[in-house]
């Protein structure tokens, strides 16, 4: 009897490694807004006359061609040109076309890379308005933004992702106060910057889009009738959950999604592979984040309903026009799932694709997402 023994220790062993696997996705997937990690170093910094250009290891993202920035851990920021400059063997300079106020990069200091390009609306020459929006977590941080037109009904609502702060969303603001919309760019609970909620941990959206419910509700009450939600990442998730909202029929008049998880199941098993492990080892985490039980164990306020949050199998409760911008490099929320949904509902899906990685598409071209969105916003006014 010992082999049958023996058997069932190893599959109760195989059992629990795959539990504890699960729980450790879950959390991290989950896990509460944490500190940018500076994991660049500055390994010169070259001048010659005006023109600055800083030198850093060769790597997949400062190879990436398009317009970046360097993050330091004082809150600076550099902005660097898309030329890629060779410096021999495992080296490479980027010109410098922008710095913090009174900041100057120095040889071995730590930076980290980001396509977030503005660190303030100043910075990206908008006027904001700094106030907070009641919501059902708190009063959640947001800046309204009016456009050319100050007493124009049409609005649009800017939401970021899971893990970045707001201000990466500064890209797609200018393009809408240009064009006339006035902006709100909103927080929502436990993000690290809107109220925090219960262990801090994200729901993946599912319960974030009551906070920018309430962001909707304040755009209705200070006179928006056309409402275009600009949604990066997670963000998008929470855009396509409000635009399916009964009473948000008539004022939501399109969405704009950046890179956006249209399918969590894809996004955790895409994720997975990044980290080096199986796709299918995203599967361990699920039920970590479905069962009622196992999700309060995980740190969570509840289960989150991944079904209603899967845009593939609802593509046919969209009723609004839909613009997605995505990277073919993204190997975070996979562009397969966007062509997909794309494919399902041609007639309101726009789906535009760039050589770059995940939110990096206005990054990578900067002209052609801009007047990418500016055409198909002039068929929603």
């Amino acid at each position: 009897m010992r082999g049958p023994i023996a058997l069932a220790g190893v599959m109760a062993a195989a059992a629990s490694l795959s539990l504890g696997l699960g729980l450790v996705i879950a959390r991290q997937l989950t896990a509460p807004s944490s500190p940018r990690r500076f994991d660049l170093s500055i390994r010169g910094v070259e001048q010659d006359g005006d023109r600055q250009a800083i030198v850093l290891d060769r790597t997949h993202q400062t190879e990436s061609p398009g317009e970046f920035a360097l993050l330091f851990p004082g809150g600076q920021w550099v902005q660097l040109a898309a030329e890629v400059l060779d410096r021999g063997p495992g080296r490479l300079a980027r010109a410098v076309t922008g710095t913090a106020a009174g900041f100057t990069p120095a040889a071995e200091e730590r930076a980290s890379w980001s396509g977030i390009y503005f660190m303030t609306p100043v910075d990206a020459g908008l006027r904001a308005y700094g106030f907070a929006i009641p919501t059902p977590s708190g009063p959640a941080p947001a800046w309204r933004i009016d456009g050319s037109d100050s007493q124009s009904t049409r609005w649009a609502i800017h939401i970021h992702g899971l893990g970045s702060p707001r201000t990466g969303t500064l890209r797609g603001v200018q393009v809408a106060a240009e064009l006339g919309y006035t902006s709100l760019v909103v927080t929502y609970r436990n993000d690290g910057e809107g109220p925090r909620r219960g262990s801090g941990r994200s729901t993946l959206g599912a319960t974030e889009v009551d906070d920018v419910d309430a962001a909707m509700q304040y755009a209705i009450n200070q006179g928006a009738r056309q409402v275009v939600l600009f949604g990066w990442s997670m963000g998008a998730q929470v855009a396509l959950q409000l635009a399916a909202r009964p009473r948000y029929g008539r004022p939501i008049a399109g969405l704009v999604l950046e890179s956006p998880v249209l399918d969590w199941v894809a996004t955790i098993k895409a994720n997975c592979a990044r980290a080096g492990l199986p796709a299918a080892a995203g599967l361990l985490a699920l039920p970590w984040l479905t069962s009622p039980l196992l999700a309060r164990a995980a740190g969570l306020p509840g289960s989150i309903p991944l079904e209603d949050l899967d845009w593939i199998a609802r593509a046919q409760e969209l009723a609004v026009p839909t613009l997605i911008l995505h990277g073919a490099d993204d190997d975070s929320a996979p562009p397969a799932v966007a062509r997909k949904l794309a494919a399902l509902r041609p007639d309101l899906v726009q789906l535009e694709i760039f050589d770059a990685d995940h939110t990096m598409t206005w990054n990578a071209d900067r002209e052609r997402w801009r007047s990418t969105v500016v055409a198909w916003l002039a068929h929603r006014s």
